[in-house]
């Protein structure tokens, strides 16, 4: 029988993932320590906290699979945490979730298979994973339940890692998941899901970049698009594109943080529509279901998770990144998220929105 190492985080998408896996395969769990929770994160709101390494053992025991622990505390580090910091340093709102996905969760996972002995891993993600032959490589496709969706944060996924990843929750909804591990009597099956960051506790970016990765919060002056000073911020690292709550500015019209300018300490706000983009561009991008932009594509482009998705034309660029022109602007498109581009529900490819 195949065998297949389970990504399980401890909550009930990774739990039923096991459990419907072990009809075919030999199964076996594996969750990653990527941080010291106690250190960071808030116990009970975000993943990989003690209990939930705890709850993956005993949904395994349950199961009567072996479960391993795997300590990627210093790789996470690395790509992961110091990559969030970097992009806010540089005026950035990065996405550590891709960066996690694509740096450690996948490639690792499949080092340690790969040293166990296994020829799959698996994941809880809601997504759905399929080999073209007409085209000879694998698509990765949008998960039937649109409200559960994942395949946004899965966008950097190689062709060797789609060829060995399995997603078993894609054809299927969060209710039935909850229901399938309730019937096995599994711990995690009315376990909330996380909401936050794992390694920000409470979604308090300011106190995590200062206090554990050193960035600066000086303040400074809050200038409107003709650089007119309007009033203080309270560190530049603290304001996001879009973002009107918190500014501290009095104004006859709602104001937004239209950009940000990191060496002289300064957010830039302006009206709602000057938030509007109609062309911006990708840098290192990942495609899936071909090998290379090499002419103009027609595409739907989400630029946020959860974002509502806007026709597009995709152009490549002489240095491999990608311009990106829409059909309708669309609102807040912010430098360090992920424009991820489709077709219908395949994934053509992705990359970090830069300018």
């Amino acid at each position: 029988m195949e065998q297949v190492l389970v990504g399980m985080s401890g909550g009930v998408d990774s739990s039923v993932t096991a459990m419907l896996l072990m009809e075919q395969f030999d199964v076996a769990g594996a969750t990653m320590k990527l941080f010291d929770s106690s250190d960071i994160v808030t116990e009970g709101k975000t993943c990989c906290s003690i209990t939930d390494v705890e709850d993956a053992r005993r949904v395994c025991h349950r199961l009567g699979v072996p479960h391993h622990v795997f300590n990627f505390t210093e790789l996470f580090h690395q790509e992961v945490m110091a990559r969030f910091a970097e992009g806010y340093a540089q005026g950035e709102t990065p996405n550590p979730c891709i960066d996690c996905n694509r740096f450690v969760k996948f490639p690792q996972l499949l080092r340690r298979a790969d040293q166990l002995g296994m020829g799959y891993i698996a994941s809880g993600h809601y997504a759905r994973i399929r080999f073209d032959e007409a085209a000879g490589r694998y698509q990765l496709l949008r998960g039937i339940d649109r409200q559960r969706d994942q395949s946004y944060v899965l966008y950097a996924m190689t062709q060797a890692e789609l060829s060995r990843t399995l997603f078993p929750l894609g054809d299927k909804t969060k209710t039935q998941i909850r229901e399938m591990a309730e019937v096995r009597g599994l711990v995690t099956a009315d376990k909330p899901d996380s909401q936050d960051i794992c390694f920000v506790p409470d979604g308090d970016y300011g106190t995590f970049l200062t206090e554990k990765m050193g960035l600066s919060d000086l303040p400074g002056e809050i200038h409107d698009n003709s650089g007119r000073v309007l009033g203080r911020h309270r560190g530049a690292i603290r304001y996001t594109i879009g973002q009107r709550r918190g500014l501290g500015v009095a104004a006859e019209t709602p104001l937004y943080v239209t950009g940000k300018d990191m060496e002289r300490n300064l957010v830039l706000v302006g009206a709602a529509s000057d938030l509007m983009r109609e062309r911006f561009t990708v840098r290192m991008p990942n495609w899936i279901v071909i090998e290379a932009l090499e002419e103009p594509m027609t595409v739907t482009v989400m630029t946020r998770y959860r974002d509502k998705e806007g026709e597009a034309t995709l152009y490549p660029l002489a240095d491999g990144s990608v311009e990106v022109q829409l059909k309708e602007p669309k609102r807040a498109v912010t430098p360090g998220q992920a424009a991820v581009f489709y077709q219908g529900d395949a994934v053509i490819g992705g990359g970090i929105i830069d300018v």
